[in-house]
């Protein structure tokens, strides 16, 4: 029953994921940089304008807050409503929390006669419940990271887990001043990503009329600089797809990254 449990909850994440590519995925906390200890909320959606729930909410079973000495914080006070879901988290440390939810699954796609098939799942389970010689079988990986990050006291460094697509922050993310250049690295399965196409846009969205994405380029380190143009919050989203596959039937893999970063005024 529990694995059940949790293969019908890595398949709907799947279709967040796939759902996402219409829409836009996020987490907000309601701070990023505290001064001392405290509480703060989180809200987590799929929307069509950014940062403002009208969708549906995002499915955070995956949900993992990493403590500044590494250790795990389990949110409280989580709810899931009709277009949003929410969480508390108690940050007692000093350092930077990281909030991500990294999901990694097989897609498979078949016909059965005259119909078209779809699968999402395990790799464990693909084997067993994906048939090896169905026609015009189609397998890919996927892996998603999405994120956030607060600080407590003063800004401490941020590890990569050295799997999938990943940020590695060289100006800190909770240290982000409007007009003033910060830099990050891109980096897939620990090594630079050169030629990532990196897409950043502002909140607030729906009370202006062009989208006003800023679009940059990972140069041949997977470095890329932006000078954001204002203060807000700030959706950055990248995509990479590869064929560093780990299960045979598939021949591709999709990796994706998603944060949210605030941006304070000068």
């Amino acid at each position: 029953m529990q694995r059940t449990f949790k293969l019908l909850a890595l398949a709907a994440a799947l279709a967040v994921s796939t759902a996402a590519q219409a829409h836009s995925y996020w987490m907000v906390p309601s701070s990023t940089v505290l001064s001392s200890p405290q509480w703060i909320t989180v809200d987590a959606a799929v929307s069509n304008d950014m940062f403002h729930f009208n969708h549906r909410p995002l499915a955070i079973e995956p949900l993992v807050i990493v403590a500044p000495d590494g250790s795990k914080v389990a949110p409280a006070n989580v709810s899931k409503g009709e277009l949003r879901s929410t969480f508390d988290v108690k940050l007692e440390q000093k350092g930077t929390y990281r909030l991500e939810l990294v999901r990694a699954g097989i897609r498979a796609n078949w016909k059965e006669g005259d119909k078209p098939k779809r699968w999402m799942g395990t790799a464990e389970a693909f084997a067993k419940e994906v048939p090896a010689d169905a026609p015009d079988l189609q397998v890919s990986e996927t892996i998603s990271r999405l994120e956030s990050f607060v600080s407590v006291g003063a800004p401490s460094a941020l590890k990569v887990s050295g799997k999938g697509l990943e940020l590695q922050p060289i100006t800190h993310p909770n240290d982000l001043i409007a007009a003033e250049k910060a830099s990050f690295q891109f980096l897939v399965d620990g090594k630079p990503a050169a030629g990532v196409e990196v897409t950043l846009v502002r909140g607030e969205r729906r009370y202006r009329n062009a989208q006003d994405e800023i679009k940059v380029t990972t140069d041949k380190d997977g470095k890329f600089a932006v000078a954001f143009p204002q203060a807000g919050m700030y959706w950055l989203d990248a995509d990479v797809q590869d064929d560093k596959v780990s299960v045979k039937a598939a021949k591709q893999r999709s990796l994706a990254y998603t944060a949210t970063l605030e941006v304070l005024p000068q």
